[in-house]
């Protein structure tokens, strides 16, 4: 993807290139269709391009510095962009979708829980519920390993940060409607919506379905948290008694954190332990070496959060699967005022989009961008490339809030699961990826359990 705009600055403001070839039509079609397609076809164009959508300017930019510019230097030119919008719906004003002092004051009330110390405190809990979901499986059934990954990360979120234990039909439940909800965000970029999002149509029954299924679950926590007294390192305890210039957090507010990081707990997390799965079926190089330094270092007990930085292998592993499937594959903000990038004037009002999945795969950072490689995870390779062409968290003071608690807990549960069981695909046909939100395979992953003797 060699940018057709240069990659030095040009002298005085710019008029912003277009996407060559695209009707505001078209563009609405292959947002909708094909997001991912879309931005590839932008990038081609350069790295700061225009994109014709009917409701509002939509600019990509796309170089490492000109992201960084966007989501930590000039923050606070941006807010969210219209897909967190539509999340209010579901998630009220939360740390995910709040602005300005509100989004500060409920990050400094929150990150305490996410000190590495507490998270290390964690561990046990990860590695016990990745056994007992090991323990389920027999050798040769085919499993939904999408939906094994969701039901475990969905798990380890009530017990590490809820103290409670999430059963079989509850998790089913929200898995449905977490499925449901996350379909709906494609209606970000739609002209209808304010229209639509009020009218009685069967997509906005089931939102409000699942809505109910997510406020039963999060307020019976709530109630069940003051009747049973807080609980040490404990999430929910933590926000009932958290306080603020002598302000606490009303029910609803606790309600909109609490929902939010119970699903983007688990959401991202399962993603990326179920593309890890898939990587390493069609790898067996780097499986085999996954599994030679689990001999190594474990030699088949239980890892520990003692064991995290002495397995190297297992880490690249993860962050290779995170470039070539990064769960957040898009990142939107809205332009409070002109924001220059690359000498090229971005308007007020405008929605830049930055795209984790086109950093990761361009091929000016990642030689063989497409290939799995672990090779560049060494010190050397991290060197040379810019600090930022690697976002999977996204960057800047929105940067995601669990990103200690993420890396660790797939780590473990890779190492945990990996000396019991390979995943093999039956299908040599391409799984398809449903680009939403966060960047799921489209009809699950379905594979092979095989388990390691």
């Amino acid at each position: 993807m060699e940018p057709a705009n240069g990659s030095g600055p040009i002298a005085g403001p710019q008029p912003l290139p277009p996407s060559p070839g695209l009707s505001r039509l078209a563009a609405l079609r292959l947002i909708r269709k094909d997001p991912i397609a879309l931005l590839e076809r932008a990038a081609r164009a350069g790295d700061v391009v225009a994109l014709p959508l009917p409701r509002f300017p939509l600019v990509l930019v796309n170089r490492p510095e000109l992201v960084w510019d966007v989501l930590a230097t000039n923050n606070h030119g941006f807010m969210k962009g219209p897909t967190m919008q539509i999340a209010k719906r579901l998630l009220g004003e939360s740390l995910l979708t709040s602005e300005g002092d509100v989004h500060a004051r409920q990050r400094r009330l929150i990150q305490p829980v996410f000190h590495h110390e507490r998270i290390d405190a964690y561990a046990d809990d990860m590695v016990a519920l990745g056994e007992r979901a090991a323990d389920r499986w027999r050798s040769g059934d085919t499993l939904d390993v999408h939906q094994e990954m969701a039901r475990l990360t969905l798990a380890i979120v009530g017990r590490t940060l809820f103290a409670t234990d999430v059963e079989a039909e509850e998790s089913r439940e929200i898995s449905a409607a977490l499925t449901e909800v996350l379909a709906q965000f494609n209606r970000a970029f739609s002209p209808f919506l304010p229209i639509t999002q009020r009218l009685p149509l069967p997509s906005t029954r089931r939102f409000q379905h699942a809505r109910r299924v997510f406020d039963r679950t999060i307020y019976a926590m709530i109630a069940d948290r003051r009747a049973r007294g807080t609980i040490d390192g404990d999430l929910l305890s933590l926000l009932l008694q958290a306080r603020e210039a002598g302000a606490g957090m009303t029910d609803t507010q606790v309600r909109d954190e609490a929902i939010t990081l119970f699903l983007a707990g688990h959401e991202t997390t399962a993603n990326a332990l179920t593309w890890t799965w898939y990587l390493l079926s069609q790898h067996l190089e780097a499986e085999a070496a996954l599994h030679s330094e689990l001999a190594e270092v474990l030699g088949g007990r239980a890892p520990t959060v003692d064991d995290v930085p002495r397995l190297a292998v297992t880490s690249a592993v993860l962050s290779e699967s995170m470039r070539l499937y990064p769960p957040a594959w898009a990142i939107g903000r809205r332009a409070l005022v002109e924001h220059m990038a690359d000498g090229f004037a971005i308007p007020a009002g405008s929605v830049v989009v930055v795209s984790p999945w086109l950093l990761h795969h361009d091929d000016r950072w990642w030689p063989e961008p497409a290939t799995f490689r672990l090779d560049r995870w060494t010190d050397e390779a991290r060197a040379e490339r810019p600090r930022h062409a690697y976002i999977p968290f996204g960057g800047g003071p929105r940067m995601c809030i669990g990103e200690g608690f993420a890396r660790m807990e797939a780590v473990l549960l890779l190492a945990t699961i990996a000396q019991r069981w390979r995943f093999q695909r039956e299908s040599e046909e391409t799984v398809a990826m449903q680009p939403g939100v966060t960047l799921r395979p489209r009809t699950g992953m379905p594979m092979r359990a095989i388990e390691r003797v």
